[in-house]
C-alpha cells in the first residue's frame, strides 16, 4: 500500500487521525513532531507530555531549528524513506511537497477551532492557546519558507 500523509496547521488534528487510519489498515504510524522530540533529547532538552510542543522547551527547540536548518532535513530524509517504502501513516508538515507517490492530506481549521482543541487537550485556558496556536502558525511558517520555500 502507499503511503499516506497526514498534514496540516498545529492542532488540527492530524495525530489523531492518523493514529485511527494506521489502527484501522494496521499500518505503522510515523510521527514527525515525535521523532522531532526524540533529536530534542539529543539536544539536551526535557521532553514530555503531548502538549510539550506548546511549552518553554518546545518553544526553544524551535529557536535552535531555525538555526540550524539540518535538524529538520535529517528528520524529513528519514520521513522519505519511510514513504517510499509504503504500508506507513506520517504526520509530517513537509512531507506533502517532499515526497511523491503518496496518499495526501492537509487538514485546515480555523486558527479559533484549533484554539479551542488545544485548550481542551492541554487543559489550558482558551486565551492562552489562542495566543499559542498563532505564535507556532507564524514560526512554522517562517522555519519551512526559510528551509524549502513552502508557502
Amino acid at each position: 500500500m502507499r503511503t499516506i500523509i497526514i498534514s496540516g496547521m498545529p492542532a488540527v488534528g492530524k495525530t489523531t487521525v492518523a493514529e485511527a487510519i494506521a489502527k484501522h489498515l494496521s499500518l505503522k504510524h510515523y510521527s514527525g513532531g515525535d521523532i522531532l522530540k526524540d533529536m530534542a533529547k539529543d539536544y539536551g532538552y526535557n521532553v514530555s507530555g503531548n502538549d510539550w510542543w506548546d511549552k518553554d522547551n518546545g518553544m526553544m527547540f524551535l529557536k535552535e531549528r531555525m538555526k540550524n536548518y539540518e535538524l529538520d532535513k535529517r528528520l524529513d530524509a528519514y520521513l522519505l524513506d519511510i514513504a517510499k517504502k509504503g504500508d506507513a501513516v506520517i504526520t509530517s508538515y513537509t512531507l506533502p511537497w517532499l515526497a511523491e507517490d503518496c496518499i495526501k492530506f492537509w487538514f485546515k481549521g480555523s486558527v479559533e477551532s484549533r484554539a479551542k482543541r488545544m485548550s481542551i487537550r492541554d487543559n489550558i485556558p482558551y486565551e492562552e492557546a489562542l495566543k499559542i496556536v498563532k505564535k507556532r502558525d507564524e514560526e512554522n511558517k517562517r522555519l519551512y519558507l526559510d528551509i524549502y520555500n513552502i508557502r
